[in-house]
């Protein structure tokens, strides 16, 4: 039996559908039918091909051993239609599946970062096939959270901007309790941050985009304030908005000026989490590092302990589900291009 995907065939250039066959799980393995596939702006780097490292220099696709055709698509939810034998999960069930997957074997596998893997990364959607596909093929059955009654839709997205913006305002630790989080970048991570940071206890986020619709969407996602991060005093605002620099600074964006910017706006023994990958590069004098106390770190994704986690706070309502806009699996391509346009408020979700 064949299944429909959507794939990458060609760099910058329109997906491409094609025919594959529908894969037979063996062992632990799973096979799913695709409820929803979150379009992240992840996808939009595996898509161009290329990531940006600052002074003229560059990292492909290639470089990191990934080759075409691919099915992008690392945000997934779906139903299970088969298992292997060895698949402690049963048909029927609604799941989400987690994504970030290593070679399970080492020692930083072993102690829960899989997502950190140096051995050998799988990710889903990025290493091999994703979500852009009617049938999904999920290597081992705990990478399966059981989604209950959960949307699958508004679900699917909590495998990328939810467990990496959960991942990483848990790195500010008890600090997010205190003082307002400044949020750089209104996207769908932007808002996934805001309703996460609520439901950490977090006491709630002043948010930072050169975007006017989607400061405006933030506010009404209940931001605190807003900010221009294009305006001049930029980072006064950020100073005068968190009543003395800010404390904890969250960099969905993840370029030079973004960091920058965060830098300028930060207050003594405050710390950047830099999850964004823009790219570029940046220039910090050195000494800030030990005069102002600063840290600057960077956060990649998130863990299948954390995502349990997530779904949990989901379940028990603590997690409001973020706004996400259906579009029909055949649409995958033309959601690529509006997301890399800039036309996406919140997140897109193909469904069947």
């Amino acid at each position: 039996m064949k299944h429909t995907c959507y794939c990458v065939t060609e760099h910058s250039a329109p997906l491409q559908r094609m025919e594959n066959e529908t894969p037979e799980p063996k062992g632990a393995e799973v096979l799913i039918k695709m409820t929803a596939a979150g379009v992240c702006h992840s996808d939009i780097h595996i898509w161009e091909g290329v990531y940006d490292l600052g002074s003229g220099n560059k990292m492909t696709l290639k470089d990191r051993g990934i080759t075409l055709p691919l099915t992008m698509g690392h945000e997934i939810a779906g139903t299970v239609v088969k298992a292997g034998p060895d698949a402690n999960v049963k048909p029927g069930t609604s799941v989400v599946v987690y994504p970030w997957l290593g070679c399970g074997e080492c020692p930083t596998c072993k102690r829960g970062d899989e997502n950190l893997c140096t051995v050998k990364t799988r990710s889903m959607g990025v290493f091999m096939a994703g979500g852009y596909a009617e049938y999904v093929l999920v290597p081992h059955a705990r990478y399966c959270i059981d989604l209950g009654s959960l949307d699958p839709a508004s679900s699917a997205p909590l495998a990328c901007s939810g467990i990496t913006t959960y991942s990483a305002l848990k790195k500010f630790g008890a600090k997010i309790a205190e003082e307002p989080v400044v949020i750089i970048g209104a996207g769908g991570l932007g808002h996934m941050a805001l309703t996460v940071l609520k439901a950490m206890g977090g006491k709630g986020g002043i948010v930072v985009d050169i975007d006017a619709a989607k400061r405006k969407a933030a506010l009404e996602a209940g931001a605190l304030s807003v900010i221009d991060g294009s305006a001049p005093d930029a980072a006064k605002q950020i100073i005068d908005a968190t009543g003395g620099g800010a404390l904890c600074v969250l960099d969905l964006v993840g370029g030079g000026n973004t960091i920058g910017l965060g830098v300028a706006g930060l207050k003594k023994g405050g710390d950047i989490v830099v999850v964004g990958l823009y790219g570029g590069e940046i220039k910090l004098p050195t000494v800030y590092f030990p005069l102002r106390g600063m840290g600057v770190r960077g956060s990649y994704v998130g863990t299948l302990p954390e995502l349990k986690e997530l779904v949990a706070l989901a379940q028990k309502g603590a997690l409001k589900p973020i706004k996400v806009t259906r579009r029909n699996l055949s649409e995958a391509s033309d959601a690529v291009y509006d997301l890399k346009a800039g036309k996406v408020v919140g997140r897109v979700v193909l469904v069947p």
